[in-house]
């Protein structure tokens, strides 16, 4: 992993100066409560019949402090605890009446500052912001367990735009590839939108906060071979299993269309899309040298039988 430079710390301490003020906007300074209380409070409000282990875990809290805060809230008939009927070793918390019924106000006085913090920006901004604010949530949190962190969907009016120029981008900047490279891509697309056949073809694009990070192509070739092309993750969306699911899918679709073959092609020194190849079954069935895209390459072509 590289080393963070001094620079890159100091902005993120200004960053956090600036929102630690921000912050100030939202804090509810008619609350009785501090804002960990209401922490608490809120995820008692929205995740009904949690352990005082999973509250502790979920906020970063020390236990000691949180007993306490419980305490208070169950002395001020807020709080009511419960043996967990799936598990006698656990005791379960839910707000009562009476702790809803303080909570509410709060929390709607919470969505007021918050809206007040989007109003006064037009709605492009707002986008932007919101769009910052789930890009820094989702690279610093963790992500829902049992979801994948990202949609796939079909391809729809203006997708093969962005998968040209991401192609040609994208492989310039990490290969040194020349505009030939995005010619070919611009060429392929063309070619799948002009004779696209959603019986037995298909475009897999994937989405993350509504910003499209990877794709994958699925042609026919013949009535019994169909071919891969154009697999691209994005730098941001790598780690996360996305090239091995968009593989699968092209698997899973050419079985359904009765194909009994996919065949690629790609160079030798494309390591990761060649190692997913290798995972999911496909086999290197030739080789040649070949001056392309401003470099000398060794193409191949991989095969996998369904």
């Amino acid at each position: 992993m590289a080393a963070v430079s001094p620079r890159h710390v100091e902005t993120v301490r200004a960053f956090n100066r600036f929102y630690t003020r921000q912050v100030g906007v939202l804090n509810l300074l008619d609350s009785p409560y501090s804002l960990t209380e209401m922490r608490v409070l809120f995820e008692l409000a929205h995740r009904p019949q949690l352990t005082a282990t999973e509250i502790a875990r979920e906020l970063g809290l020390d236990a000691g402090y949180l007993s306490r805060i419980l305490r208070r809230f169950e002395r001020a008939g807020l709080i009511v605890r419960a043996p967990s009927t799936a598990d006698g070793r656990q005791t379960l918390l839910r707000l009562t009446r009476r702790g809803r019924t303080a909570f509410a106000p709060l929390d709607d006085q919470a969505r007021r500052s918050a809206a007040a913090v989007l109003d006064p920006l037009p709605k492009t901004s707002r986008r932007n912001l919101l769009s910052a604010m789930q890009t820094i949530e989702r690279l610093l949190g963790k992500p829902p367990a049992g979801r994948a962190p990202y949609v796939l969907r079909a391809h729809r009016p203006g997708d093969m735009g962005w998968v040209v120029h991401r192609q040609g981008a994208l492989y310039a900047k990490e290969y040194g590839y020349n505009h030939e490279f995005e010619a070919l891509a611009a060429r392929i697309v063309a070619d799948f939108l002009d004779h696209f056949d959603p019986a037995c073809e298909r475009c897999w694009i994937a989405e993350r906060d509504g910003e499209i990070v990877g794709t994958v192509f699925l042609v026919k070739k013949s009535k019994a071979v169909a071919k891969l092309r154009l697999l691209l993750v994005e730098p941001s969306a790598r780690g996360l299993g996305l090239g091995r699911r968009l593989v699968e899918e092209c698997l899973k679709f050419a079985r359904r269309a009765g194909y009994r073959k996919i065949t690629l092609w790609t160079q030798s020194e494309l390591e990761a899309a060649r190692s997913l190849y290798r995972q999911a079954g496909f086999r290197r069935v030739h080789s040649e040298r070949h001056h392309s895209f401003g470099k000398d390459l060794v193409a191949e072509t991989w095969d996998v039988d369904l």
